[in-house]
């Protein structure tokens, strides 16, 4: 069920930034890179392995400018949590939000990253920081309410009984 929710949630993909006090909601990525933009679509179309191949190859053919960089590894980051890939993913995402922390959609994706894994509560921060920077962003809503589903669900409680 995560996984088919992931499918639309993969355009979480990250865009360009600003670099300013503003969070970083632009959808414009590789202006001038066209494995970057490419890639980027793939991604947006489920096409994973696709997206995956492309974004690496622009990030190794070119030398992008440090935001598309940052927007590209958010990307990688999105496509390998979408393939279930979370070990994978997680690293991607750290990177791109060492290099822009006010990329809201790089905090979402570690944190779906990170509910596949389980770990609520690392998902939840990252989430929350990604709440910080655009509280009305559709997958903030619905990454939130995947961990908040999980987290309400009744558990049973067995006893030995001698």
């Amino acid at each position: 069920m995560a996984r088919i929710v992931f499918a639309g949630l993969a355009c979480l993909l990250t865009a360009n930034s600003s670099w300013g006090q503003l969070a970083d909601n632009r959808t414009i990525l590789g202006a001038g890179n066209e494995f970057l933009s490419a890639g980027s679509f793939a991604i947006r179309m489920g096409q994973y392995d696709e997206g995956i191949r492309l974004t690496n190859l622009g990030l190794t053919r070119y030398q992008p400018s440090r935001q598309d960089r940052a927007s590209a590894l958010s990307n990688l980051c999105a496509a390998h949590a979408a393939k279930g890939e979370p070990d994978i993913a997680i690293p991607y995402c750290d990177e791109s939000i060492d290099m822009n922390d006010r990329n809201w959609r790089a905090f979402s994706n570690r944190a779906y990253a990170y509910f596949l894994k389980g770990m609520l509560n690392e998902a939840t921060l990252s989430l929350d920081m990604a709440a910080d920077l655009n509280s009305d962003a559709r997958q903030v809503v619905e990454i939130r309410g995947m961990i908040n589903e999980v987290g309400l669900r009744p558990r049973v409680i067995m006893e030995d009984h001698q």
